[in-house]
């Protein structure tokens, strides 16, 4: 899930979200990025993409820059807080890659070409290693296991 908005950011982000992805086993097929207009829509589109059934984890990516009014924080926490929820209810790992940055140069920094830098990255592994955790938990239940 990636916003179009600020897109010369996002599209870094999207770039180290599959690069990683890519470099920890996941088939480059199995990949779908769905586009939103701005951050506000991704978690509703998240949610929707996890109720389908469709994806096994979802990676949200999006950039909101700090203005003069505080348009920005209502968005943030709206953002953070409906991604927090789709993953709740739906079950599905989804994980938070929304920069929120004061400055657009700060939103560049964060979306860098190198894996130390790129934030996309880093939200890619949360959910691949959330996965894992949601598997294990699974898997416990399944055989019985307790704690």
């Amino acid at each position: 899930m990636v916003s179009t908005y600020h897109e010369e950011v996002t599209a870094s982000l999207h770039n180290g979200a599959v690069e990683t992805l890519i470099d920890v086993g996941v088939s480059e097929d199995s990949i779908v990025t769905i586009s939103v207009p701005g951050a506000f829509e991704i978690p509703l589109a998240a949610r929707r993409a996890a109720e389908s059934r469709s994806f096994d984890a979802i990676v949200c990516l999006g950039c909101l820059i700090r203005g003069e009014t505080p348009h920005f924080d209502y968005i943030a926490s709206a953002v953070a807080n409906g991604i927090m929820m789709a993953s709740q209810e739906t079950g599905v790992p989804i994980s938070f890659g929304v920069l929120t940055t004061n400055t657009l140069n700060e939103a560049k920094a964060r979306a860098g070409s190198s894996r130390q830098t790129n934030k996309g990255c880093e939200a890619a592994l949360a959910v691949v290693r959330l996965s894992k955790v949601f598997r294990q938990l699974t898997s416990k239940r399944s055989n019985g296991e307790k704690g």
